[in-house]
């Protein structure tokens, strides 16, 4: 029953979750889009789209995921299975995460973590930027937005909004 398969996918994909469901994206697509061939590059992108422009948290990527390929017994199933197996681990070890506070291999752990979430979110990123084909005007974009957001200290709405225009005139 692809509900079960959805379940148990996507209760793996919960376990390496550092940095989030956008994190797991290229793992997300290689399971939805590679091996089950559930989606295909195209709708696995327009899904991760909508849900980035929802408000809400980025997890909603996975229910849309799970609603595409099994409707609403989907949605559940992988909302559950991304959410509740870790919210149930890390309940039950909070408090001995707590007492080893200080200890030279917590540190060495939680710093190790930093890193393996910036490169999961790159690869994630570099996945969506290849699914959407990017032309040479977009790739400007890209760069010239960088280099605002690491000069200046403008709001990223307004960073967003010229794109949206830049896009709405077929300019990108």
């Amino acid at each position: 029953m692809i509900v079960v398969q959805l379940f148990l996918e996507f209760t793996l994909l919960s376990a390496v979750a550092f940095g989030g469901a956008t994190a797991l994206l290229p793992e997300m697509h290689r399971v939805v889009v590679d091996n089950h061939h559930w989606l295909n590059d195209a709708t696995f992108t327009h899904l991760y789209a909508i849900a980035q422009a929802a408000p809400g948290p980025n997890v909603l990527v996975v229910t849309l995921i799970g609603w595409e390929v099994g409707g609403l017994p989907g949605a559940l199933a992988t909302t559950l299975a991304m959410c509740l197996p870790m919210s149930i681990l890390i309940y039950l070890l909070i408090d001995r995460w707590e007492s080893f506070a200080g200890k030279r291999w917590q540190k060495a752990i939680s710093i190790g973590v930093a890193p393996l979430s910036v490169g999961l979110i790159f690869s994630g990123a570099t996945l969506i930027a290849q699914a959407a084909a990017l032309g040479w005007a977009a790739w400007l974009l890209v760069g010239a937005t960088l280099m605002v957001s690491l000069r200046t200290r403008m709001h990223p709405l307004w960073l967003i909004g010229v794109g949206a225009c830049l896009g709405f005139f077929g300019l990108i």
